[in-house]
């Protein structure tokens, strides 16, 4: 049952922002922060977690989930350390999914020889 929770709770999300392209003139950047945006915001004001707690991973593995680890390392590090984690909390939570892209994107640019679109 975890695992049809977290399908359609994942395919809903990717269905808005296919319905986003498709329906609307935003372009795939605009929808992509629009979505880390709602996730930082359900997640700070707490609503993103029930949905964490009913579909696991297809909720924090979207874009939404990365906004909504933004948001729970902003808090966390207020808690912690005051004002100074509104800097910080952010970038500590989500440190490794962010080194883990660029090292992952550093090797596919050497593998595949990316060019421009013309």
């Amino acid at each position: 049952m975890d695992y049809l929770k977290a399908f359609a709770v994942g395919g809903l999300i990717c269905v808005i922002g296919q319905l986003l392209i498709d329906k609307t003139k935003l372009t795939s950047a605009r929808i992509l922060v629009l979505f880390v945006v709602a996730g930082c915001i359900l997640g700070g004001l707490g609503w993103y977690d029930r949905l964490v707690d009913f579909a696991g991973a297809g909720a924090t593995v979207p874009l939404p989930g990365f906004g909504n680890l933004l948001a729970e390392g902003v808090k966390n590090e207020i808690n912690g350390y005051g004002a100074m984690g509104i800097l910080t909390g952010g970038l500590k939570a989500g440190a490794a999914g962010i080194v883990a892209a660029i090292v992952s994107a550093f090797f596919m640019a050497l593998i595949f020889r990316p060019k421009e679109k013309g």
